[in-house]
């Protein structure tokens, strides 16, 4: 007798090799469309899957989980960040939570470090100017960036991510300092050559660039606060490409409208995927569509740990990447 296959919905469109391999394996749905489930629609797959294959742009709370059917077992998330998910409400219904983590980490980080690269360097603006058919020669004072070499980069959260930045930006001459809940191991330190500063607010006032690379959880939103952003350096520069909540977004715009901090890189906003009209409107800020992830061969690597965790769930065993209300 052929093993059973689970029901599994996947919420959006995932590269072919991945859709293909999950259609070997489980009875799935996918959303051909590739756009985000509307909340009707999500509560209707909940009330008949046994798992779903959900992203960041589904919004799982405890309403919900509340609702969802007796089948619903495992949410098997494509994505590392899971803020988007009431891990805690889907506990205590019995279910499930996966994630994809260290899958992303070396996309981000270099799209990190491409963001930091074009912000000081001015690199999309001259872009700009020259398919404008507005360059008219070469100066000695036009087009002036900030050099990145012997600078101050201060990294907010020194995870994965965080260490992947790091690691790249000290060949860069870079000097790295961070902040984190905890001081990494001296091993790490060492490597890195990192400076551990308990204190964020003493950070962000010596540092030349602040990269922001932790999750976005209660305790992180708004961490870059209007007060704290006014701590900042006229010429330091913000980057982040971890969550849109963990800055101020009208207090980072007030501040580079007013030219008190030079710059900005964005991958994520805070009320995403509107954009603070502002921001748009500003020539030294960078802004990108949310895609520090998007590698062909991290999204398959991605799905392809989504496949690993319903397996192993499918088994009978604790799934590797199982995220728990004490992770968070």
């Amino acid at each position: 007798m052929p093993a059973r296959k689970p029901k599994v919905i996947v919420t959006r469109k995932l590269p072919e090799p991945v859709e293909l391999r999950m259609a070997e394996l489980f009875d799935v749905e996918v959303n051909a469309d590739d756009r985000p489930m509307s909340r009707a629609a999500l509560a209707e797959a909940m009330g008949r899957a046994e798992v779903i294959a959900s992203t960041i742009t589904d919004r799982l709370d405890a309403e919900l989980f509340a609702a969802a059917g007796p089948r619903l077992k495992l949410v098997a998330n494509f994505g590392a960040g899971v803020d988007h998910i009431d891990v805690n409400a889907a506990t205590a219904r019995g279910v499930t939570i996966t994630n994809t983590p260290g899958v992303l980490t070396e996309d981000t980080a270099d799209l990190t470090l491409s963001l930091i690269m074009a912000v000081a360097r001015r690199v999309v603006e001259g872009a700009n100017i020259l398919q404008a058919g507005q360059f008219t020669g070469w100066s000695p004072t036009w087009m002036l960036g900030r050099r990145i070499h012997g600078k101050k980069l201060g990294i907010i959260g020194m995870g994965r991510i965080g260490q992947a930045v790091a690691r790249r930006a000290r060949a860069f001459g870079l000097s790295i300092h961070y902040h984190n809940r905890k001081p990494v191991s001296p091993r790490i330190a060492e490597a890195l050559g990192a400076t551990y500063w308990e204190s964020l607010d003493q950070m962000l006032a010596r540092a030349d660039i602040i990269s922001v690379n932790c999750p976005h959880t209660p305790g992180t939103y708004h961490l870059l606060s209007a007060r704290r952003l006014k701590l900042l350096q006229p010429h330091a520069i913000v980057v982040n490409t971890a969550r849109g909540e963990i800055i101020d977004e009208a207090a980072l715009a007030d501040l580079l409208a007013k030219g008190a901090i030079a710059g900005a890189g964005l991958d994520v906003f805070e009320f995403e995927p509107t954009v603070n009209p502002r921001l748009l409107a500003m020539p030294n800020v960078v802004l990108l569509p949310h895609m520090s992830s998007a590698t062909v061969e991290g999204r398959i690597e991605m799905g392809e740990r989504v496949i690993i965790n319903i397996r192993t769930w499918m088994d009978g065993h604790r799934p590797p990447d199982r995220v728990i209300p004490a992770m968070l």
